[in-house]
């Protein structure tokens, strides 16, 4: 039952539960960003936990779940927006490790510059033209279903549990399982490289299930073109040419010799296909862009007249106005603090502005169509980074190329710049895939920004410790935490500013990338429900096949469950129903291993000893094939709670 304009919203406890779960949920994204390179939405799970916990208190409007869900869901944007960056100035050694007050101001503003350039965009995108937003509208069935949240409170507990006992007895925690099974060789005299793996993470089998098939196969032909065509054909035919990577691989396994030349050389096929999607993104929507920056505006002026409804006042427009000056002042103060030059501060400063309000506008029309969790905010990251570099290398010249750190001051500026940009361009999205769950069941605009911009602000102020402590146990840039997209921005802005890059890699990369889109464009025409989102692909080159095979079988169980249901696959409010008990229980996974991961590294943190909760006996070989039988049992559990459909529980 949607609500009414007397119906409880932005209660005490609903903001305070917000930011409970929002400071919850931006922990668990940001170490499962920083593991897969991806990260969920939080909406249908923060609106699952909202309605139980309401009623414990005595009952909740579906508005206050509805506030709820909205602060809680900045959970996963402010993650998305910090890991995709801000690590990079680690990477690049700038920063020896997080500094708190830096990541507060680029997360804390970035987020709150999202929600309000995400204000003027609600109209178009939601009332007069209104865009799909698949995540919101499952958010409000999920709200107007919400008399018997108990099942869903059981799914999400029990997955979990599971999650979490999973991450426990894995590589960082018990050690009596590895963290993946693989299997490798040479071939062919030597010549050739033979890789096959699996990661044993139950989390990516919940991300698999989420973002479905369709994109689990994407990602996996990507991995695919990196580890069984790319890197057999490098060794075969190309590794004499780099005579440094071949001695340094000489005599090595065949596991660490593919890893050495995926790290080295092939990874950079996926930031060539990055950099093409990324600026092919922003071609593709231009029109639609600029549509909806006009319309925005033009719903702003008339919102300022009297006698708007309640269920359709946004924020007012001379405050938001005054509230991006007093942001933009200190990120103008931050900026000059790095460069210590005006003429480039203030042009900085401009840049993020103009960037951040186009970004988005895009991250929301990508959020409408595709919703929040397939929303390739890096690839704008990447556009942003990219305009950024070339203006900083006009304004300052040789002096961009000095070293600050170990690290070129123009790459240093360049990603402080795209950080603002990608947290703004996270919450913007996220904040109107909000609003449209609001206006499905009468909630009021102005309440439900207020409330992101409290959520955002809240995650702010927790990710520099979250990320410290991972930094220190596990090493983010590792193989545990490989953090694709904070390195891809490292490398992109460092190449850019005299950096070595293997640029006939990201050429033939950007080749790759331009026949991806012209085989989505064929695609499209033929009116094909598969399609093939380029940046999805670039992930899969980018990232080690281990983390694309479990996110490929997740979407297949998702698939299984929708032949099982006999659903049409256009048939959404079927699908939503279908799969929201498999929803709850992937994010369950996810939410249980992310946060086992956080509570291991604590310890390990203490003691300064990355074994310190290893068991002293273990299972030998069998752990490998113990750990493949765990990730098949969750397989299990996981199609088997989609087959019980909405009674699953």
């Amino acid at each position: 039952m949607a609500g009414s304009a007397g119906t409880p919203q932005l209660t005490f406890r609903a903001v305070v539960l917000a930011v409970v779960l929002a400071v919850v949920l931006a922990a668990a994204n940001a170490y499962l960003g920083l593991f897969a390179g991806l990260t969920v939405a939080t909406a249908i799970p923060a609106a699952v936990v909202s309605m139980g916990v309401l009623r414990l208190l005595g009952g909740g409007t579906i508005l206050e779940n509805n506030i709820v869900q909205t602060g809680a869901s900045a959970g996963s944007s402010i993650a998305a927006g910090v890991i995709f960056t801000i690590p990079a100035l680690v990477l690049m050694g700038y920063w020896p490790d997080f500094k708190y007050w830096w990541v507060l101001g680029i997360a804390g503003l970035g987020g709150l510059l999202g929600v309000l350039f995400s204000v003027p965009l609600r109209r178009t995108m939601i009332v007069e033209d209104p865009l799909p937003f698949p995540e919101g509208k499952a958010a409000a069935e999920v709200l107007k279903a919400g008399e018997n949240p108990g099942p869903g409170l059981k799914i999400l507990g029990i997955s979990a549990v599971i999650g979490g006992a999973v991450k426990l007895a894995a590589a960082n925690g018990l050690r009596l399982i590895p963290d993946s099974w693989a299997v490798a060789g040479y071939f062919a005299n030597n010549k050739v490289i033979g890789y096959l793996g699996t990661g044993l993470s139950p989390a990516l089998l919940g991300v698999g299930y989420i973002v479905g098939l369709n994109v689990g196969i994407v990602v996996l032909s990507g991995a695919i073109l990196s580890w069984h065509i790319a890197i057999p054909v490098y060794h075969a035919f190309f590794l004499g040419s780099d005579p440094q990577l071949a001695a340094s691989i000489a005599g090595a396994p065949a596991a660490d010799a593919a890893f050495a030349i995926w790290s080295a050389k092939i990874r950079f096929l996926g930031v060539g296909a990055m950099l093409v999607g990324g600026v092919w993104t922003l071609f593709s929507l231009r029109k639609s862009l600029l549509a909806g920056i006009r319309s925005g505006f033009a719903a702003a002026r008339k919102g300022a007249a009297q006698g708007v409804n309640e269920t359709d006042r946004d924020l007012p427009m001379k405050w938001m106005l005054v509230a991006l000056l007093l942001f933009v002042l200190p990120l103008l103060a931050l900026y000059q603090a790095i460069v210590g030059q005006w003429h480039v501060s203030v042009p900085m400063t401009i840049i993020m502005i103009v960037a951040g309000f186009l970004f988005v506008s895009v991250s929301g029309y990508l959020a409408g169509l595709v919703g929040s969790s397939n929303n390739p905010v890096s690839g704008i990251t990447i556009a942003t980074i990219l305009f950024a570099s070339v203006v900083l290398l006009l304004l300052l010249g040789d002096d961009g190329k000095i070293q600050v750190n170990g690290a070129p001051l123009g790459a240093v500026a360049a990603i402080m710049i795209g950080a603002v940009v990608c947290c703004a361009a996270a919450v913007g999205g996220d904040n109107l895939q909000d609003l449209k769950t609001g206006y499905l069941v009468g909630a009021t605009p102005w309440k439900q920004q207020l409330m992101l911009g409290i959520g955002a602000f809240s995650c702010a102020l927790i990710m520099a410790p979250v990320l410290n402590l991972l930094q220190e146990a596990y090493g983010i840039g590792s193989k545990t935490l490989p953090a694709p997209q904070a390195n891809l921005m490292a490398s992109v802005a460092k190449g850019l500013f005299g950096g070595q890059l293997p640029w006939t890699m990201i050429a033939i990369g950007g080749v790759v990338g331009a026949l991806v889109i012209a085989l989505d464009g064929w695609l499209k025409s033929r009116g094909s429900r598969f399609r093939v989102p380029v940046l999805a692909a670039a992930i899969g080159i980018y990232l080690p096949l281990e983390l694309m095979v479990p996110i490929f079988l997740g979407g297949l169980l998702a698939h299984l469950v929708e032949r099982f249901h006999q659903v049409r696959a256009d048939d959404e409010a079927a699908l939503d129903r279908v799969h929201r008990p498999g929803v709850l229980f992937s994010a369950g996974l996810i939410t249980g291993e992310a946060l086992m991961g956080i509570a291991i590294a604590i310890p390990i943190v203490i003691a300064r000893d990355p074994e310190v909760l290893a068991l002293p006996f273990g299972f030998g070989a069998a752990a490998q094939w113990i750990g493949l039988a765990a990730l098949a049992w969750v397989g299990w559990l996981l199609y088997r709670t989609g087959k019980r459909g909405e009674q699953g529980g």
